[in-house]
């Protein structure tokens, strides 16, 4: 599986209360979640997204509580991937839980700019920066995973 998007770039220590403000943890819907996405730390994000376009991010992403309103505020906003230089553990499992692709690779994080086009193959873990012609090598996902994320989240792929 291949996705191909613009960039979306913050820096370390993104938490969950900038993922999605605490203000807005009385709704369960998606749609309303993706309407506040990254509010508090970008204000035009909502404005600037398109379905399929990448997050990228510094040290830590996703530090702070465990809800998992924040990657599913990230997926119904339309990004494809979250590349992070590293993601808070709660953060990492609830995102691959609710099907939303993450992969960590410091040097992607590092080297990739808002703006830039970026293609990542999951299957080989390979992230192409199609603006600079670079490349960088992350952990390709397990077959597990894939399947999950592929199915949309663990809850519809245990229903197979």
């Amino acid at each position: 599986m291949k996705v191909k998007g613009t960039v979306h770039k913050y820096g370390d220590n993104v938490d969950t209360d900038v993922i999605i403000p605490a203000r807005y943890l009385n709704t369960a819907d998606h749609k309303e979640l993706a309407a506040h996405c990254m509010e508090d730390i970008d204000i035009d994000f909502v404005k600037n997204v398109s379905s399929g376009d990448i997050m990228t991010a510094g040290q830590n992403f996703g530090c702070g509580s465990s809800r998992e309103h924040a990657p599913i505020a990230i997926k119904a906003s339309g990004i494809s991937c979250v590349i992070a230089a590293t993601f808070a553990r709660i953060f990492y499992r609830n995102a691959i839980n609710i099907g939303l692709p993450i992969m960590e690779c410091p040097e992607a994080a590092a080297d990739i700019e808002k703006g830039n086009e970026v293609e990542i193959d999951f299957d080989t873990g390979v992230i192409t920066n199609i603006t600079k012609g670079h490349s960088y090598k992350a952990q390709p996902f397990p077959d597990f995973i894939k399947e999950i994320i592929a199915e949309g989240g663990l809850l519809n792929s245990l229903k197979k």
